[in-house]
């Protein structure tokens, strides 16, 4: 099977995610995964699909006919090496919201980053981890960076 990644844009109206799931059915596809949103009228989702290798082209063919309904790419996912199982950790992330702070929270999951302040702010993060990363560096940083920006973030195990 292949792994296609939908992301999907639109002015939000009923039936958008049918059609998207009528053509994926017709190719024979699988909806594995989504994430879908409607946010100030508009319609935004990412999906992950599975098809037959010789299928694929024909859904890709075919999600275009939605353009102007809906705006669809379609990225080709490539596999992950077998032996390597990516790590993943759930932070919970409450605090006053300010321009920057999602910017400064997943900079942090990298390196440093610089501090701000505003409204109430809140994010559960799920990030995948190199296989260099020790989680308990990673828990110091973010402790640090949560003092310095004023915002509690807690690792949900």
């Amino acid at each position: 099977m292949t792994t296609l990644v939908l992301t999907v844009v639109g002015d939000d109206r009923a039936g958008l995610v049918s059609a998207v799931a009528d053509i994926v059915d017709a190719h024979g596809g699988n909806w594995e995964n989504s994430e879908l949103a409607e946010l100030a009228g508009a319609f935004a989702g990412i999906v992950e699909v599975s098809v037959a290798p010789d299928r694929a082209d024909g859904l890709r063919a075919a999600l275009e006919g939605l353009a102007g309904t809906l705006t669809v790419t379609v990225h080709a996912r490539t596999p992950e090496p077998a032996a390597s199982v990516p790590r993943t950790v759930t932070l919970d992330v409450v605090g006053n919201d300010r321009p920057g702070i999602v910017r400064e929270i997943s900079t942090a999951l990298t390196t440093d980053a610089a501090m701000a302040g505003g409204r109430l702010f809140e994010a559960v993060i799920t990030a995948t981890l190199g296989p260099d990363v020790v989680v308990d560096d990673l828990v110091a940083d973010l402790e640090h960076l949560a003092a310095e920006i004023q915002v509690d973030v807690s690792l949900l195990e």
